[in-house]
Order: C-alpha cells, then structure tokens, then sequence
C-alpha cells in the first residue's frame, strides 16, 4: 500500500467516525480489496442537508436506494420513494440470502439479517397496483400543469390567469373538465368581459390549451386529477414498534408519462413544503423523499418552473425533509439544485462518446480534492461500488471514498404479487382513497346543472362541444346564468358545502362577514391546504 493510499484510508477512517445516529454505506476500497474498518457511513443528522445518488444505467442505483430506505426505516425514519421499474417493492420481503450477498457482507465484515419492512402502496390514479392517489387540478396549480402539458412562457402565463379567475370567482377545479369548462367561459364575451383590466385571454392562446388538455385527458390523465385529494402529510408515519413507514409510488403502469409522474412527485413535494412546520435541525429528518429519475422533471423546464424547485429544495431543509435526487450524472440536475446537495453517492459513469466525457469531467469537478484519479476511478467502479462524498455531524465535506456498498436485507426484486396485493388491501389509506369522489365544482356551476337538471342542455357547454371548440376555433355563446335558488332551511347553503367538503382544500379567509374568495398559493402556484 502506497502512503497516498494509507493517508487516504486513514482519512476516511477519521472522517467517516460519527458518534449520533447514522445509516452504514458499506466499507473503502484499495486496491481492489475492501478494508472492513475504514466504514463509511452517513449521519442522520445530515440527510435533510439532501443527496444526489447518479450512475449509468446498472449500476446499482436502484439498490442504493433500497439499502439506505431500509436502513432509514430501521431508524424510525419515514421515507418516500417511487418505484419506477417494479422492482422496489421487495422492500416488504425478506431478502433469500445467495452465495454473491454472503460473500460480499463477510469482506465488509458488517452484520446482514434478512429483513422485510413496512411498505405502503400506492399507485397514480388507480393505475397499477396501490392505493389510488389524485390531486385536484386547483391543488396541483398552473405552474407544475404548465410543465405537464409542455405549454411556452405566454402559454404559461395565461394558465396562471385561468386559475386566478377560478380563485377569486370561488370555482374549484377538481378535475380536467372543470379546468375546460372555465377557458371556454373566459373566451365568451362574458369572460372577456370578467377580464377587463387583467389582459384578458386570447381565444388562439385559449385554443392551444385546450388542445393540450383534451391530449392529456385521450392519455388517460383524467384519472390523476380528481377528489379525494392526497395528504401529504399520510406520507409521515410509523409502526407501532417504530419503525418508519415506506411508501412506494409503484409507476410501471405509468412508465410512458414519465413527464406526469415525475411532475406529480414535485407536486407532492411542494404539499409537504406548504404543510409541515419549521423544525430546524432535528437529531434525525421527518421525511427522506427519494426522486427517482430526476432529469424527466428538469428536461424542457421553464425558469420559472426551475425557480420554484431550486426555492422549495433550500427551504424544505428546515421542514425536516431530506430529497435526495436520482438520475445518471450530476449535470442533469441544474446548477442551482445541485450546489445545495451536500450527500453523493456516485455510480460508475461510461465516456463512450464526447458528451459522455464532457459529463465526467464536469462530475469530477464537484468532488473534493482526494487522492483518487476521480476520473479514472468512476468508469471503473464495479456493480455496486460507489465514490461517495458526504456532510459530516459539523457540516464539512467527508473525504472522498471509494467504497463498496452493503448489500440490502430485504429482497432485490419485485415483491410476490399476493403479498403487494395483500398490503394494499389491509391498507389503512385505502378506505380514505379508494374510492372516487365527483363534487360539484366549477363545470357545474358554469354548466347551470346543480339542481337543475332539466336545464343542463341550455345551461352550458358540454364535453363534446369544449373539444370542437378546442379543434374548430369554434366558440359557443355563453348560457346566461340562472337565477338562484333559495336554500331549503334545513339544507346546507351551496357555499357552506364548498367551503366543509373536503375536496376543497383551501380555506375561504374571511373579511368581516364576508368570506373571501380568493386561495393562497405557494412558490409553484399550488393550492396551500390549511388545517
């Protein structure tokens, strides 16, 4: 052993020795040989400081993070990941044990117990095996829909006024059609009229955007959007023995929208930003939110759009929430993110092509000096070997260390379905979610058809004429709106059902005697939820 290589062990020996609660990575590498004392770990208390876990495809990164889910468990830690090939939902099973798993933990020289641990489903709108999760269209905002429809700057900003106007005339848009329904009155003249001094809607920009939407819904998006809408906060739960819950969003029914998912997971992310309180710097994080497949969500991302992730990823740090990103190399996650993920777990990297080599160069740069070839040691680097750089207890860079990883306790591969099938059944969300709900909500009331029926026809637009619109440029004249009807006295007002339901997340603030209309939103335009 070189005295390079003995300092360098040394080091890590040194920098990885923390004395509060941790997760165990795995063990150095020199040489070709792991040194079972120089243990790399990674402190608890630094992992709402947020990660970055990249590598080429099979690599290991999938397992990555399958060890530190469980191991975050273990330590009474909720975790939140999303399962995009299947694969990961052999967290609730015991790992079979094989001959590569016992040699690989008697080198590291660390205990290995075959392991299964909680694991909650849940599934996108139905689709696939879980519990159904959906956000209302209000919830979800004009921003992060902006990014999942594909919509330009000015298409974006007329979104925005669409939600405003929606905000401010108390019409809750719970799903696609309610959204369709409100453009198609704001191209009318009298929702040209309604939008006098805000710069009105043109009807091409209007037309664009239906478009979209009516693709979107062909796509099988109407089933994402919609009541009961998700609690963030249903993500943050233990057992009984302390253990922390993990919630696999399982994805592979969904693997050809790839940019709806992983949009969905911003927007969960934005919930948790908006609803949980400021807890500093616990001895352990809340949450730790795995976003898998991390360049669909910044791929063709409008400023604005990546404006709001940079924000909402520097100040959820205090929320107690650690995210750590998962995609291929570092520079697929823009600059102003990735300086603010202070955990790498890095993968090998391939330099097959020019831009290949231009990647790991750039991937070398935003390590620590060492005294490893970086770029030499990362096209190296074995199935399940990482370069791994994280924050010490006081906040400082660990050295940087080659290191063979632990091999997860739990199984490597997709769960028996009967048990998948089983752990959703017996899920306490389940009755919460399951079942689909449709409240009256804005196409309601522009259509005239709560409780009058009789009248619907005459009252407003219906799917079919929204989508020739859409198509033909073609715009109906607007129904009058009907006279009020007074409200049976044992009956609850129309206002005071919007204002109870559930699916209406946002609280009316009141001014005097009259309750205002207007939502407030956060930093990506979504719907804060108050309790």
């Amino acid at each position: 052993m070189s005295s390079d290589a003995a300092s360098q062990l040394d080091a890590i020996r040194q920098g990885y020795a923390f004395e509060g609660p941790h997760i165990v990575l795995g063990a150095a590498v020199d040489g070709g040989e792991v040194v079972p004392d120089a243990v790399v770990r990674l402190p608890l208390g630094q992992m709402n400081r947020h990660g970055l876990v990249a590598g080429a495809t099979g690599t290991g990164k999938t397992v990555t993070l399958q060890l530190m889910a469980e191991q975050l468990s273990a330590a009474g830690v909720p975790v939140f990941l999303a399962d995009v090939k299947g694969d990961l939902s052999g967290l609730a099973t015991p790992s079979p044990g094989n001959d590569k798993i016992t040699s690989r933990m008697s080198g590291l020289g660390q205990e290995w117990v075959p392991t299964g641990y909680p694991v909650e489903f849940l599934s996108l709108g139905g689709h696939g095996t879980g519990v159904p999760v959906r956000a209302t269209v209000t919830a979800f905002g004009p921003v992060l829909l902006s990014k999942v429809l594909g919509l330009n700057d000015t298409q974006e900003s007329s979104l925005g006024l669409v939600f405003h106007y929606a905000d401010k005339r108390g019409l809750p848009l719970l799903d696609l059609k309610d959204l369709r329904a409100v453009i198609q009155h704001l191209v009318s003249d009298e929702g040209q009229e309604d939008l006098k001094g805000l710069g009105g809607l043109s009807r091409s920009t209007a037309g664009v955007i239906l478009r979209q939407l009516i693709t979107f819904a062909d796509q099988g998006a109407e089933d994402f959007f919609g009541e009961p809408e998700f609690d963030a906060a249903d993500l943050i739960r233990t057992t009984e023995d302390g253990r922390g819950v993990i919630t696999c969003l399982e994805l592979p029914a969904v693997r050809d929208k790839p940019v709806l998912f992983s949009t969905f997971l911003m927007w969960l992310l934005a919930e948790l930003f908006q609803d949980l309180p400021e807890v500093g710097d616990p001895d352990k994080p809340k949450l730790v939110f795995f976003f898998d497949e991390a360049h669909l969500l910044f791929r063709d991302a409008s400023k604005a759009f990546l404006t709001a992730v940079e924000q909402a990823v520097r100040l959820i740090r205090s929320k107690g929430v650690g995210v750590f990103f998962v995609t291929q190399t570092p520079k697929d996650v823009p600059e102003g993110v990735l300086a603010q993920l202070g955990n790498r777990v890095q993968h090998a990297l391939r330099a097959f092509t020019p831009e290949d080599a231009k990647a790991l160069k750039a991937t070398v740069s935003t390590y620590p000096t060492s005294g490893y070839d970086l770029a030499q040691v990362l096209t190296q680097l074995g199935t399940g070997e990482a370069v791994v750089t994280v924050l010490s207890e006081r906040g400082a860079p660990t050295p940087v260390a080659w290191t063979m990883l632990r091999a997860p306790q739990s199984l490597m591969g997709a769960s028996e379905a009967s048990l998948v099938e089983a752990a959703v059944a017996s899920s306490t969300l389940r009755p919460k979610y399951a079942e689909l709900l449709d409240r009256d909500s804005a196409y309601e009331r522009l259509t005239a058809r709560l409780d009058q029926p009789e009248e619907s026809a005459a009252a407003g637009p219906t799917d079919a004429e929204l989508e020739r619109a859409a198509r033909d440029g073609a715009w109906p004249e607007p129904a009058k709106e009907p006279a009020p009807r007074r409200a049976e006295p044992e009956e609850e007002s129309l206002l005071e059902k919007v204002v109870e339901s559930p699916a209406f997340r946002s609280m009316l603030r009141s001014a005097g005697t009259v309750i205002g209309r207007e939502i407030t939103r956060s930093i990506f335009g979504t719907a804060k939820r108050r309790r």
